[in-house]
């Protein structure tokens, strides 16, 4: 199964509007990247997406990836270093762990958009939303592994 066939139509519009809906409460920015899969460490893999697709140009470095790998069923969470500076160690663990507890049961868009709308949430407290905020990122799903083969690894992970 291609990356692109994850999820149904009607998934990924489930995901756009989950995305949309937590970053209404956060400046931060919010992404999903899904490859079919990830040889070596998923983080060092998501880092290179995180990259690619310029998710490390935000203003406030304040950019978030919820990176999946479906074939070799690993996922990761990663932010930018102005998220680290400002967060505690091991600040994703309890959204790794819904993510988890969804994933086991099938349910993988279920446990994406509890994700999206829980990283929202969290960043919502260290990057509130401002009134001149505009979205720096869109907020379409990304898919494959290509970008990961041409971009940099030049993010730090929360």
């Amino acid at each position: 199964m291609k990356a692109s066939e994850f999820l149904t139509r009607e998934q990924q519009e489930m995901l756009v509007s989950a995305i949309k809906e937590a970053e209404k409460n956060t400046s931060g920015e919010i992404r999903i990247h899904i490859d079919e899969t990830c040889k070596g460490d998923p983080m060092k893999q998501a880092g290179k997406i995180f990259g690619y697709l310029g998710m490390d140009r935000t203003a406030q470095r304040n950019g978030v990836l919820i990176y999946l790998a479906c074939k070799s069923k690993v996922f990761c969470i990663i932010g930018d270093t102005g998220i680290d500076k400002a967060v505690p160690a091991g600040f994703w663990n309890d959204v790794k762990d819904i993510m988890a507890g969804y994933f086991r049961n099938g349910e993988f868009a279920r446990g994406l958009e509890r994700a999206v709308l829980a990283v929202g949430e969290k960043l919502r407290h260290y990057f509130p939303y401002m009134e001149d905020d505009i979205n720096e990122q869109p907020d379409e799903i990304s898919f494959g592994s290509a970008a990961a083969k041409k971009g940099p690894d030049n993010t730090s992970h929360a």
